[in-house]
């Protein structure tokens, strides 16, 4: 992560793209692209899809309507700082507002990261509430990036979760393994094979050229200490949006023995608008998936809503009558 380009010219020069190209208007969300990240994308292509993700674009600054700062209903969510709960039996950890990288259409670009716990005994009081509600069986790690914390760290947060005894899973989300994939260390695995909840790790990949042999070694390094991988993906205008690639990296997920999990709907984040896909070309496209993978491959197409008990499940069209 020291290493990492924190800047759009930069990353324009390393690609032999114009310096021009990543001159945006400052949207106050700094560019953070790591070099392995980087070394994937294809040189002299200003279109490629891993560099869309990553490089600042003058309609971040456009306002769109519709579109806020918590488009998921995060600040609703919080029963305590750090700590969200929208769906029954689970609560999710706001870990850290650090990741390995920033991608342009986070969800999570403007939120205040600030206020949260900062320390193993600033977890306490989450503990406790976690602790005092016996229907919630799986904590989820999430930032940030849960994964940019030390394994010393993680390991003193999950060891207040594994004395809850009502607790079962322990879910990571992360773009760490895709990212910088040497983060799945002896001391990471070790972390995640010894804790008594079961461990769920969700990886985010949103193109099949993010799988690169690393990826893949990591991955394998996480499935053979038993840990359940799944991937969630987001549909981006310019980055996924065809067949071809949603079907290329769903194969490849499947190479890599990860589900495809979910495929989401972007959330609709202010400075995110030019990445979004409509709804129709979403069902389009799973038409199509289903038509040319097995079912096992295809992904649920979702949207996140503030304030609903579940995820909205957009395909099959729910207000089409059978």
């Amino acid at each position: 992560m020291k290493s990492a380009i924190r800047d759009a010219p930069t990353l324009c020069r390393q690609l032999g793209l114009p310096d021009t190209l990543g001159r945006a208007a400052d949207c106050g969300f700094p560019v953070f692209a790591p070099q392995s990240y980087v070394r994937r994308m294809r040189h002299g292509d200003a279109h490629d899809p891993l560099l869309r993700q990553v490089l600042p674009s003058v309609d971040e600054s456009r306002q769109a309507a519709g579109f806020t700062e918590d488009p998921v209903g995060d600040h609703d969510s919080q029963l305590q700082p750090g700590m969200l709960q929208k769906y029954a039996g689970r609560v999710l950890l706001v870990t850290t507002g650090a990741c390995a990288i920033h991608c342009r259409y986070c969800f999570r670009r403007h939120y205040p990261y600030s206020g949260g716990p900062q320390s193993g005994t600033q977890w306490q009081p989450v503990l406790e509430q976690i602790a005092a509600d016996t229907s919630v069986e799986e904590v989820i790690l999430s930032g940030g990036d849960p994964l940019t914390l030390s394994d010393e760290r993680l390991k003193e947060l999950t060891a207040g979760l594994e004395e809850i005894p009502h607790l079962r899973r322990l879910r990571i989300h992360t773009r760490l393994p895709i990212m910088i994939p040497t983060r799945i260390t002896a001391g990471c695995l070790n972390w995640l094979s010894t804790c008594r909840l079961t461990p769920v790790v969700v990886i985010h990949a949103n193109h099949g050229a993010e799988l690169d042999a690393t990826v893949a070694a990591a991955l394998d390094r996480l499935r053979e200490a038993d840990v359940m991988l799944l991937n969630q993906t987001v549909l981006l205008r310019g980055v996924n949006d065809s067949l071809a690639a949603l079907s290329d990296l769903s194969e490849r997920l499947i190479d890599l023995r990860v589900v495809p999990y979910y495929l989401h709907q972007l959330d609709r984040v202010r400075g995110a608008a030019h990445f979004e896909v409509p709804v129709e070309r979403g069902r389009e496209l799973v038409r199509q998936l289903r038509d040319a993978l097995p079912g096992y491959a295809v992904p649920t197409y979702v949207q996140e809503l503030a304030g609903q008990p579940s995820k909205q499940i957009l395909f099959p069209d729910p207000q089409v009558k059978k």
